[in-house]
């Protein structure tokens, strides 16, 4: 049972950001979600309620991954602009899987959704990690 704990622990302590992101992105997924569901319910144009939840997302995720992840606290603005633009880049890519998904493969637009939240979340991972959250190195 010891090795199996150093296992998990050594596991994690490898793949920290990675796995704290992704339950962070999760989330900030889930409410982006719900969010689209609820507008869309209320008969919101999807692409609208897609930009509005988006936001909220991306709100979200900057303030937890701040905070519990990258716990970087420095340059407070600069971060947060830097992953707002890349939120943003995660908005044109949901919009355009949203609209290919939905218009031109008739896929429903919460299906669609799901699917191009976990492809967008990817790309976020990996621009926010080397850009957003990349610590400042010391000379």
């Amino acid at each position: 049972m010891k090795k199996i704990k150093t296992f998990i622990h050594t596991i994690f302590n490898k793949h920290r950001h990675f796995i704290l992101y992704g339950i962070i992105g999760a989330t900030s997924a889930g409410l982006d979600f719900v969010a689209f569901s609820i507008l869309c319910y209320a008969t919101v144009n999807y692409q609208i309620a897609n930009v509005i939840s988006t936001h909220l997302g991306i709100f979200c995720s900057f303030l937890l991954n701040r905070h519990f992840n990258f716990k970087i606290k420095d340059r407070f603005l600069k971060r947060f602009l830097s992953f707002y633009v890349i939120g943003l880049v995660g908005l044109a890519l949901t919009w355009l899987l949203l609209f290919v998904s939905v218009e031109l493969l008739s896929i429903n637009e919460l299906i669609a959704k799901l699917i191009a939240i976990f492809a967008v979340a990817v790309v976020q991972f990996f621009l926010n990690k080397f850009i957003t959250f990349k610590a400042k190195k010391i000379k």
